[in-house]
């Protein structure tokens, strides 16, 4: 069987057990504070746990993918090292909400397993929860009654709290699972040891293959728990272990999941899977890390230095150092992995194919940087044993510098350090390493108090589309949260106008007011847990009043014309550009917003000119809003709606017009074009491969960059005498300078000439080396020239500077190639002489350059030059 026929068995059977085939949901969150990406299948459905959000259905399932690379969920480091670990993963799952609940589902995964897979009934082993005295609660005896009818009272096992009840945070929805595990062994080993001795002790053949999840209960703050009105199913079975499973492989990686990315490796690099040894290790790292850094930037996330985008690129790293390392490659290979990943997951996963011209180019320049700064490394590594020859160690202190700063994996020091004969400090490197995680963790940390509730039973509804103010809201409920050393406020109120932050707009800012009078500050507005939350300086003092909202309006309407000019730049950036152009990101603020979108050039001045001129002109043309609020996406879709990739949309969506601008957005925006007054493109750069980032300014903004480069004008003519042609004016400047330029550079390789004739001139010979010594205060820039003009054509000369410039100690050591050629290093040399003035330098065999802070020491570091010349 296949893994496109298991993914479409599981799918096609819970269907026909009534419930929904829903979409895979994006694997990079982009609403939610809490999470950078799905981790587990349950994550799209956790408003619905939550109480937040009514199931839109009684019964789901899907094919989940997920990502597990941060937080407690982190198996990046053991991925390649074993057979089962992942980073990227599909999850198979099915749910009820409030619908059916224990006996139900036991008796489908039991159907499923035995029936339709047609797994060995006596294989299988449940894991039922036996209770907890800590919680007050009992032997899960439903569930266990429910697995004795099909399975020997031996199979059905007792878990504990750590392995039978699973928790979605420290608060939150929760309740005891029931573990399914399969005993992978032969005959004869189970013969020898039966698998219930086996199960949970990490075993590599006796392993789970699905959780079901009975959420009955919700912990609260202070650790207690509470039943919930509604009782919730929530399964998951990682698909590519039920795939190693049902195809009789011993490794994930030997299924055909991974198979063909395996084969695509060993033709590129030119090696064997099972070979032995890291070359295997390097082989399931490469076709595992693909799948998790493709599917991001298909789902819009990009690498980059900060958050979710630092995760990606760290594991587009290990997977370039593993290849580089072990597989030989010295150019970019991930990139060329693409297409074989397309053709395995590009049918499950439409995403993939439609953005693979895009993903390639990313991964393909990210690769190359990292190549640069493995080299980079490499060299600093060089530097850094060369100064410790005394000690044969690089420093834990060196290691985490080179690893944090400049990227460079701690492995691979170790491992280039051993080669050259050092040990590296690894304890002192895992001692920096937990320091970091310590500060991370405390910038991080977050303390939540449990909601206090006042009303309930409505959801929040958002009203702000039509209404700036709302009279008579009532306080669902508070709490206050610790975070960062801030204490925040939190309130949730049953209708508000007060948009949240979502999509790439700011939330909105404001003020409510009490039946009392009193007055609070709205400091900002979020998203999270499909609740619009209110930032606000502080709790009210009665939260059974009814509230007045007042959004601040002028903030608003900035904001709004703000997100409707960039509907127009995207329209005007695919008639000037092509319709490749997508939008990859956004940011909308009150005071100017910026457009990330796909292209593979620069944009020229000609085409940005082109851009403003198409949105000022329907600026100008003062096309109303229309919109859609309650559209199908197939309505959508017929009215020419341009949709996002790596966007969770419902079943209903607002599709927004603007003349032939049509797109899908829960934004605010204005009520016509005009309303943006003027639009004005700051600058435009790239953010990736193919990908560019425009920021952009409207209204009073853009009126003021006009200003401001009017009164420049003006500024710049008054230098000139107020002459008219100003461009020409400035031309001619340039040249005049390029000219003067000329001059002095000429008469300054004419004096570095003649310094260097008087300088070599006056050389001794020590030692059998022709030695030149100069202590006079030179540019340093003139002393390095003259030393290349002596370098080209003297023999056997070492030229020693030991000078003051600008009131502070340089040195100057110069080899001539002969010396070089004879194992002389002036970049090694000069750092030793350089500790006479307290300082430091480097450079290369031939040259090397140092400065320092103690002028005093100068004599002594000539002297030490001239001895270590001479050796």
């Amino acid at each position: 069987m296949t893994a496109k026929e298991i993914r479409q068995k599981y799918l096609d059977f819970f269907a026909s057990k009534g419930h929904t085939i829903v979409p895979s949901a994006p694997m990079v969150i982009k609403n939610d504070p809490t999470l950078m990406f799905t981790n587990a299948g349950m994550n799209q459905f956790k408003d619905i746990f939550l109480g937040n959000s009514a199931p839109k259905f009684p019964r789901a399932t899907d094919s989940q993918k997920c990502l597990r690379v941060s937080g407690k969920h982190n198996d990046l480091e053991a991925v390649g090292h074993d057979g089962r670990h992942h980073t990227m993963f599909e999850m198979l799952g099915n749910w009820s909400f409030g619908d059916y609940f224990k006996k139900e589902a036991i008796d489908w995964a039991w159907e499923l397993l035995t029936e339709v897979y047609k797994i060995d009934k006596t294989k299988l082993y449940a894991t039922v929860f036996e209770g907890s005295a800590e919680d007050g609660t009992t032997l899960d005896t439903e569930a266990r009654e429910a697995w004795l009818r099909h399975m020997p009272e031996d199979h059905v096992l007792l878990g504990n709290k750590h392995d039978n009840f699973w928790e979605m945070g420290d608060t939150g929805p929760c309740g005891p699972c029931s573990e399914i595990h399969i005993d992978l062994r032969s005959d004869e080993e189970i013969a020898k040891k039966p698998g219930r001795e086996l199960v949970n002790t990490d075993n590599d053949e006796v392993i789970e293959i699905w959780n079901i999840v009975f959420m009955q209960y919700n912990r609260k703050a202070d650790g207690h728990l509470e039943l919930l009105p509604n009782k919730n199913v929530d399964t998951g079975m990682g698909f590519e272990r039920l795939c190693m499973v049902l195809q009789g492989k011993q490794s994930n990686y030997e299924t055909d999941v991974f198979s063909g990315l395996i084969a695509k490796l060993g033709e590129l690099s030119g090696h064997r899977y099972h070979e032995g040894g890291q070359v295997d290790v390097a082989m399931r790292v490469c076709a595992d890390h693909i799948r998790a850094i493709a599917f991001s930037i298909a789902d819009g996330q990009l690498p980059s230095n900060v958050k979710a985008g630092y995760v990606i690129r760290r594991i587009l790293r290990r997977a370039v150092r593993y290849g580089y390392t072990f597989l030989g490659f010295t150019e970019p290979f991930l990139c060329r992995l693409v297409p074989q990943l397309v053709e395995d997951m590009g049918e499950a996963y439409p995403e993939l194919k439609a953005q693979q011209k895009l993903i390639e180019s990313v991964i393909r320049e990210e690769e190359n940087a990292f190549l640069r700064t493995l080299d980079r490394g490499i060299r600093m590594l060089e530097d850094n044993m060369a100064r410790n020859q005394d000690t044969k160690r690089v420093s834990g202190t060196d290691a985490f510098v080179l690893y944090d700063t400049y990227g460079f994996p701690v492995d691979l020091t170790e491992l280039i350090a051993t080669e050259k004969g050092y040990t590296v400090d690894l304890e002192g490197f895992q001692a920096e390493l937990q320091k970091q995680k310590e500060r991370a963790r405390a910038a991080t940390s977050n303390e939540f108090g449990d909601w206090v509730e006042f009303h309930s039973g409505d959801e929040v509804e958002f009203i702000g589309y039509d209404f700036l103010r709302y009279e008579g809201a009532r306080l669902l409920k508070q709490r206050t949260v610790k975070q960062k050393n801030k204490t925040l406020f939190q309130l949730v109120f049953d209708k508000t106008p007060f948009y949240a932050e979502m999509g790439g707009q700011v939330g909105d800012t404001g003020y409510v007011v009490s039946a009392s009078g009193e007055k609070i500050a709205i400091l900002n507005t979020v998203k999270e847990n499909n609740l619009t939350i209110h930032l606000a300086e502080h709790l009210p003092e009665d939260g059974t009043e009814s509230f007045d909202l007042y959004v601040d309006e002028e903030r608003r309407g900035r904001i709004a014309a703000n997100h409707t000019a960039t509907h127009l730049v995207d329209q005007a950036l695919r008639e000037v550009l092509g319709t490749h152009v997508e939008q990859k990101g956004s940011f909308v603020g009150p005071d100017y917003f910026r457009f990330d979108f796909s292209h593979f050039a620069k944009m020229t001045d000609e085409e940005i000119r082109k851009v403003e001129a198409i949105v000022n002109e329907r600026i100008r043309a003062n096309y109303p809003l229309q919109e859609k609020r309650d559209a199908t996406m197939d309505e959508a879709h017929a009215m020419g709606a341009i949709a996002l990739f790596g966007e969770k949309y419902g079943d209903r969506v607002r599709v927004v017009r603007f003349g032939e601008s049509v797109e899908l957005c829960g934004g605010t925006h204005t009520g016509a074009t005009g309303n943006i007054g003027y639009f004005r493109i700051l600058s435009e750069s790239a953010i990736a491969a193919g990908v560019r980032r425009i920021e952009c300014v409207s209204g009073a903004a853009a009126e003021a960059v006009v200003n401001n480069m009017e009164d420049l004008l003006r500024t710049a003519r008054g230098f000139f005498n107020n002459v008219p042609d100003l461009a020409g004016a400035i031309k001619k400047l340039v040249e005049e300078n390029a000219e003067a330029r000329k001059q002095l550079e000429e008469a300054a390789a004419e004096k570095a000439a003649q310094l260097a004739e008087a300088v070599s001139a006056k050389a001794e010979v020590v030692g059998g080396v022709k030695v030149a010594k100069f202590d006079l205060s030179v540019d340093p820039a003139m002393a390095r020239n003259m030393a290349l003009l002596l370098q080209k054509k003297a023999e056997n000369l070492a030229l020693v500077g030991a000078y003051v410039f600008a009131g502070k100690p340089n040195l100057l050591l110069m080899y001539s190639d002969d010396l070089v050629a004879k194992g002389k290093n002036a970049g090694k040399d000069i750092r030793e002489a350089a500790k006479r003035i307290q300082g430091g330098g480097g450079g290369q065999s031939g040259l090397a350059t140092a400065g320092g802070r103690d002028l005093d020491g100068l004599k002594a570091a000539m002297d030490c030059l001239t001895e270590l010349a001479t050796a």
